[in-house]
């Protein structure tokens, strides 16, 4: 387990100070989250011929829930990612590839806020 994910689980109470997001919006986020990767590994079963059996190749090294975290912590604090990937146990590059991957599809994954009616002048 990451030290992040460590000190948040034993920290509840400072999920908010850590990645900037409190418990029930984490989880919330969560379940975005996998939602979306569970539809976009559907949608990429149907267009694509395998040439390797399902579930071969490399496995990942973070669970989805410490990838969620080290992109909002990556955003919350702007750390290197030398230093993101020693704190997760992850390389530099990984780190980096990791945020890259989620930062294009974040804005489907966190929710939006309500849209306020613009008051006319």
């Amino acid at each position: 387990m990451n030290q992040i994910l460590e000190y948040i689980n034993k920290h509840p109470k400072e999920i908010k100070r850590v990645i900037g997001i409190t418990d029930k919006q984490f989880q919330k986020l969560i379940e975005n989250a996998q939602s979306i990767a569970k539809n976009k590994k559907m949608e990429m079963g149907e267009r694509e011929k395998r040439l390797i059996k399902a579930g071969g190749g490399r496995k990942k090294c973070l669970k989805l829930e410490e990838e969620i975290i080290l992109t909002l912590y990556y955003l919350r604090h702007i750390p290197t990612f030398q230093i993101l990937g020693i704190n997760l146990g992850v390389s530099e590059s990984t780190a980096n590839n990791i945020f890259q991957a989620l930062d294009r599809y974040i804005t489907r994954i966190i929710p939006g806020s309500p849209k306020k009616e613009r008051i006319k002048l």
